[in-house]
C-alpha cells in the first residue's frame, strides 16, 4: 500500500493508467475493425474498375481485346458493319506497331480504339514508372494512328490494383473490365459461348471477346442477332459508362449517384 501511495504522489501511477487505457482502446478498435470486415491495408478502400453499368435502358457493349494476330479482324469488322453495330477494341501498343492499317480501319469504321497497355504485362508487378510508361506509350501510339487519344483502359489478364486504376485515371482513362466472359480464347464452340453469354445479359453488360478467338467470327452474327432480338442496342463502352457523378459498387457495377 505504501508503494502505491508513493506512485500516486509522483504521478507515475496516473501515467501508467493513461497508457493502459490507450492500449486498451487500440486493441478494441482493431477487434471492431476486424469484426466489421474493415480493410486493414493502409486504411484505404480498394480502387475498383468498371465491370458493368446499372442502366434503365437496354444498352450493352461488346469489347474485343487485340494483343496478337490479325487474321480475323477483317471478318469481324465486316459482320459488325452488316448489323450496324459499333464496338470497342482494346489494343496493345505492340499490336498497333504491327498492324497500323488495321487500327486505322477499325477507327475509320466508327469503332473505338482503346488502351490495353503497350506490351501486355502483368501491370500489378510494375513499378510506378513502368506502369506509367505502359499506359502513355500505348495511348501515344493509338493517337498517332487514329487521331484520338484513348479514354478507356483494360488491364492485361484483368490484373489490377489501386496503383493500376489510379495510374489510368491520372492518364485520363477509366479502367474497364467485363462482367460476361465468352471464353473464346479457350476455343469454345459458338453454341457454348452463346450459352455462356445470353443468360447473363442484362442492361449495362460488357461482353469480352478477342479478335483472335478461333470461333469468334462464327459466333458474332448469331450473337448480334440474339442480342438485338431481345431488344438490346450495342454501343461502344464509352457510351455505356457514366463519365461523372457515379459510384462503383463492391461488385464492380457503376451506378449513378442519387441526389
Amino acid at each position: 500500500m505504501e508503494k502505491i501511495k508513493r506512485l500516486i504522489k509522483t504521478g507515475a501511477f496516473a501515467r501508467g493508467c493513461v497508457i493502459a487505457g490507450v492500449l486498451a482502446m487500440c486493441v478494441a478498435a482493431v477487434l471492431v475493425a476486424r469484426a466489421s470486415g474493415a480493410r486493414e491495408v493502409s486504411g484505404a478502400a480498394r480502387d475498383l474498375p468498371i465491370y458493368n453499368v446499372k442502366r434503365d435502358d437496354k444498352l450493352v457493349s461488346i469489347s474485343f481485346d487485340a494483343a496478337w494476330g490479325d487474321e480475323q479482324t477483317e471478318s469481324l469488322l465486316a459482320t459488325l458493319e452488316k448489323y450496324g453495330v459499333k464496338t470497342t477494341f482494346f489494343v496493345v501498343g505492340e499490336w498497333v506497331d504491327k498492324y497500323p492499317e488495321t487500327v486505322k480501319r477499325i477507327a475509320d469504321a466508327g469503332h473505338e480504339v482503346m488502351n490495353h497497355s503497350d506490351t501486355h504485362p502483368e501491370m500489378t508487378k510494375l513499378s510506378t514508372y513502368e506502369l506509367g510508361r505502359e499506359l502513355k506509350t500505348c495511348s501515344d501510339k493509338i493517337e498517332a494512328v487514329t487521331g484520338v487519344r484513348p479514354v478507356l483502359f483494360r488491364p492485361p489478364y484483368g490484373d489490377y490494383n489501386n496503383a493500376v486504376v489510379g495510374g489510368a485515371r491520372d492518364g485520363g482513362m477509366f479502367t474497364v473490365q467485363w462482367n460476361i466472359d465468352s471464353l473464346d480464347w479457350k476455343d469454345l464452340t459458338p453454341q457454348q459461348m452463346m450459352d455462356r453469354i445470353m443468360p447473363k445479359l442484362t442492361p449495362g453488360s460488357i461482353i469480352l471477346l478477342h479478335n483472335g478467338g478461333k470461333h469468334t467470327p462464327e459466333l458474332l452474327p448469331g450473337l448480334l442477332e440474339a442480342i438485338q432480338a431481345e431488344g438490346y442496342t450495342v454501343v461502344p463502352v464509352s457510351q455505356l459508362i457514366y463519365r461523372d457523378n457515379y459510384v462503383i459498387e463492391p461488385d464492380g457495377r457503376q451506378v449513378r449517384k442519387t441526389q
